[in-house]
């Protein structure tokens, strides 16, 4: 394993009964980046995240966080070690109030005074949730609902934070909020992301390295610069077809008639 590497998955596979959702994945997040897996749905993205914060049990591969082996360790001892996922859904505490939400963020801490200076951060990142304090998160919108997942990780203290769809169900406007928020926490609190994105052109944009997986089994991995100028990467996960491409073949298809 590289000396920066955070994260690192060895031929990891996982399954639901007897339907295996991800097959033989092998890929590395370095400390400090943000990384995103991207593919369409089906894929076994949201698996990848499930097996790594111990949701779900790998049948086969390991998992190590930090030079630990924590393949298959029980969830919250893997958020002790300040890996913290936050789920497709949002998944908030409905009749909890906004800080209580947070608050139980921060359950595995004790240092008081860095618990209320991470507070004011997140109030900063998402003023809204300042207003909200008191409010039943159950009553937020889907993208306060959002805010308040992603600020419930920062709570924790990760080192890393899995991200599952963060603008599910979100207006382009909301998710390009949120992402400038998520690109904001990795450069100014330095926590690495590994970021599971349906929105393949918010994800490469604000990535660094992507991976490309089908039918559970990782197919490309490359910076997310190069990925963004890859034909395949362009038609089938940001609509760009070549128009030049196109072209030629509709004239050769015109010569051909004549």
């Amino acid at each position: 394993m590289a000396d920066d590497s955070l994260l690192q998955l060895n031929n990891v596979e996982s399954a639901y009964g007897p339907i295996r959702a991800i097959r033989g994945v092998s890929l590395s997040v370095q400390k400090g980046q943000i990384a995103t897996v991207l593919g369409s749905n089906g894929a076994g993205k949201t698996t990848v995240l499930k097996t790594i914060s111990g949701i779900i049990d790998p049948r086969k591969g390991s998992i190590h966080f930090k030079g630990e082996n924590i393949t298959a360790m029980d969830p919250s001892a893997i958020v002790h070690r300040r890996l913290v996922h936050v789920p497709e859904g949002r998944e908030v505490f409905p009749l909890l109030s906004v800080k209580d939400n947070l608050m139980m963020g921060a359950y595995t801490r004790e240092d008081r005074d860095g618990v209320a200076r991470d507070l004011e951060t997140v109030y900063g990142y998402f003023p809204i949730l300042r207003e909200r304090a008191t409010q039943d998160a159950g009553l937020l919108s889907g993208g306060q609902q959002q805010m308040l997942a992603i600020s419930r990780a920062i709570m924790g203290q990760p080192e890393l934070i899995l991200l599952d769809e963060p603008s599910l169900g979100l207006s382009p406007k909301l998710t390009k909020e949120i992402f400038e928020i998520v690109v904001r926490i990795n450069r100014e609190r330095g926590t690495t992301i590994l970021l599971v994105e349906q929105n393949a052109n918010m994800a490469l944009n604000a990535a660094d390295y992507g991976f490309v997986l089908e039918s559970g089994r990782i197919v490309m991995e490359d910076t997310c610069a190069n990925l963004r100028e890859k034909d395949d990467i362009k038609e089938f996960y940001l609509g760009m077809k070549d128009a030049g491409v196109r072209a030629e073949r509709r004239w050769k298809k015109k010569k051909t008639w004549r």
